[in-house]
């Protein structure tokens, strides 16, 4: 049905019709929609209403899943695809639904080139041509305070995959330029590596475990020094787990772009123009700041 008008779309649209008061109530609980007009809004609940009808949800270990928490997720994940539309999301059709972290068993192999087990605990994974697996403690731990959104991580692997592998480039709009894309996230790329590496050797000087992982915090050992690396880390653009390749840093990108806007904006404005003009959506300027991004292809 994704991609087709007419009356498929108002059938659907009837079909999985959300109550007023629901979505009223999840679009207030919803941080990176509030900066939404009401004409955008309306363009959403549409959006979030072919995405609850085309997608199935299926709940895994042990989780009750209800409408409030579909409606959570899909609200999420279609602000990103607002100026897109529901086909970006086509073909795969599941969404599955831990109640907390999952363990996913990967083989490895080492520089020496030993295949090793690992046991890995996530809180989001996205299969290409296959479903997004989320964590419902991660749905609800985002944090106004980090650029840290699982929802909005997951489904943009799904539009880096829209062409291939997760390589941290999106199928670009017609007026986009590649070289300018590879350009911007490469120097921030760069910037953020430089970031990383200072820090991880404080941290290892301060006795702590470092952080290129997403979401938890290791513990502080060394008390006096924690203030201030604490300060230092929360002053990030990104998470840390931004840094294990290509794919992961235009995620993360993607969550900041949307959960915090200046932030990502005042590190890399030229990530920042990119990604306007991808999502074909300036969430600074729609929220009271001041940009003049030209927003391709709308």
């Amino acid at each position: 049905m994704f991609g087709l008008g007419g009356w498929l779309r108002r059938r659907a649209l009837a079909r999985a019709a959300i109550d007023d008061a629901d979505w009223q109530a999840a679009l207030v609980r919803c941080r990176v929609a509030r900066h939404l007009d009401a004409a955008a809004a309306g363009r959403l609940r549409e959006l979030v209403t072919l995405f609850l009808d085309g997608k199935q949800f299926t709940a895994a270990g042990g989780l009750v899943l209800d409408d409030s928490m579909r409606l959570a997720i899909a609200l999420q994940a279609c602000v990103p695809i607002l100026e897109l539309g529901i086909e970006s999301y086509a073909p795969w059709v599941e969404v599955i639904v831990y109640p907390d972290e999952f363990i996913v068993e990967r083989e490895q192999v080492d520089e020496a080139g030993v295949v090793h087990e690992v046991r890995e605990p996530l809180s989001g994974e996205s299969w290409e041509g296959g479903p997004v697996i989320l964590s419902w403690a991660d749905v609800e731990a985002a944090n106004p305070e980090e650029p840290y959104n699982v929802v909005l991580h997951e489904f943009a692997h799904k539009l880096d995959m829209l062409d291939g592998e997760a390589d941290g480039i999106p199928p670009l709009h017609a007026g986009m330029s590649r070289s300018a894309w590879h350009d911007a996230f490469s120097a921030a790329w760069d910037d953020f590596e430089e970031r990383l590496e200072r820090l991880e050797r404080l941290e290892l000087q301060a006795s702590r475990r470092p952080r290129r992982h997403q979401g938890s915090r290791p513990p502080v050992i060394d008390v006096d020094r924690a203030a201030g690396l604490d300060a230092e880390w929360a002053a990030l653009p990104l998470d840390p787990y931004a840094g294990k390749d290509a794919g992961e840093f235009f995620a993360c990108a993607s969550e900041a772009f949307f959960e915090a806007p200046a932030r990502l904006r005042g590190a890399w404005p030229a990530v920042y123009e990119q990604l306007a003009a991808f999502y074909r959506q300036d969430p600074f300027a729609a929220a009271g700041g001041h940009s003049t991004f030209p927003l391709s292809g709308r």
